[in-house]
């Protein structure tokens, strides 16, 4: 077995019709490579190495069999999720986003979903207090939306490897 305790980061599972399907560590993705359960599709950086064999480090495998998904129609709602939502931005002032804000206020019937929360600064957030940006006369940036697609639901909040947007339909990033 090849000594990975060295080896961080992560690699994209591409079920065997090239669907992506998760990401794992990169020590679960040379097992299911050694174990011939995938076979590497893009190497990453560096080798791994045991007594009798050396392995790229594999950024991208690809399973042998097709493994059927019944994929969860949403994204979790979560704090970390928002933000990446966001870009880490206030909704209203864009300044550097610290909390979360509900657009309209639970105390008013606002619900906690991803169409009523957006990213806030701590000050807009205090300003706006339990009203709602019409009474302040303020207008958010963007209009608050579940994510959607295939990037979100294989990697929730996680940062992509560039080496991966060839499977997850990423924007290019200029």
């Amino acid at each position: 077995m090849p000594d990975i305790r060295l080896t961080v980061g992560s690699t994209l599972v591409l079920n065997a019709t090239y669907e992506p399907l998760c990401v794992v560590s990169v020590r679960r993705a040379a097992i299911l490579v050694l174990s011939a359960k995938a076979v590497c599709v893009s190497d990453g950086d560096g080798t791994l190495h045991s007594v009798r064999t050396e392995l790229p480090v594999p950024s991208v495998v690809r399973l042998t069999r097709y493994v059927r998904v019944p994929y969860r129609t949403h994204v979790g709602l979560s704090r970390r999720a928002i933000f990446a939502r966001d870009g880490g931005r206030c909704a209203y002032c864009r300044g550097a986003a610290e909390t979360i804000d509900h657009v309209l206020p639970r105390s008013r019937g606002g619900a906690h979903a991803w169409d009523n929360v957006v990213a806030a600064c701590a000050r807009c957030n205090h300003t706006k207090g339990d009203r709602t940006p019409n009474e302040l006369g303020w207008r958010l940036h963007a209009a608050p939306a579940a994510p959607k697609g295939t990037a979100w639901r294989v990697l929730g909040h996680r940062t992509p490897d560039p080496r991966w947007s060839d499977w997850l339909n990423l924007p290019e990033v200029a």
